[in-house]
């Protein structure tokens, strides 16, 4: 894995490579990226995990009254 002296010469590459202006860009569409990533995410979790039903009440079903 990477040390940080490792990252730190590769953030002032990318830098110098970039140049300063195209920077915020960078980080503005990483960002997004990640919000992004993290949404989709926690949307398959919760279409992956069960459903969630109400407390269970004991009783007897009625007959339905069908005066329509």
């Amino acid at each position: 894995m990477f040390g940080l002296s490792e990252v730190a010469l590769l953030l002032i590459v990318l830098i110098v490579l970039l140049g300063v202006r195209k920077l915020p860009g960078l980080v503005r569409s990483a960002g997004q990226a990640t919000r992004v990533f993290k949404s989709e995410a926690r949307a398959l979790r919760t279409v992956d995990a069960p459903p969630t039903a109400g407390p269970v009440v004991e009783g007897t079903v009625l007959p339905r009254d069908d005066r329509s």
